[in-house]
């Protein structure tokens, strides 16, 4: 049996996950910039991953996952400010670090996929 809605991807589960990893972080962070910011590319991630998957089409869904791609290269860049500005500690910064990274090869795989085959058929 196939992927037959966007909650059964994995990458989309490991989006979500860090996302509310981040949502806790940076909770009681007073730089409303900073947190604003790397909040709404955080949720970009898993939305746009979602939004994609229902699209429709292939060539639809590939589009948006290279837009989750991009919001996940944010928040490692946020996330590399937040280090330096001290809101994250080092053990935070590189647990997010290594699973962004993660998140990125799996967004990689998937597209690679849809080049081949349907994703929902996968």
């Amino acid at each position: 049996m196939g992927v037959t809605k966007f909650e059964d991807l994995h990458v989309w589960q490991r989006s979500l996950q860090i996302a509310v990893k981040i949502y806790q972080l940076v909770q009681s962070n007073r730089d409303f910039g900073f947190k604003d910011q790397i909040q709404r590319a955080v949720t970009s991630i898993s939305n746009n991953i979602a939004e994609g998957f229902d699209r429709g089409s292939d060539r639809d869904f590939k589009r948006f996952l290279f837009i989750a791609l991009a919001s996940a290269s944010e928040v490692r860049s946020l996330v590399h400010l937040g280090r330096e500005l001290g809101y994250l500690d080092h053990e935070s910064h590189k647990l997010l670090e290594k699973e962004l990274i993660e998140i990125r090869y799996m967004i990689n795989g998937l597209s690679k996929t849809l080049t081949r085959t349907s994703v929902k058929k996968l």
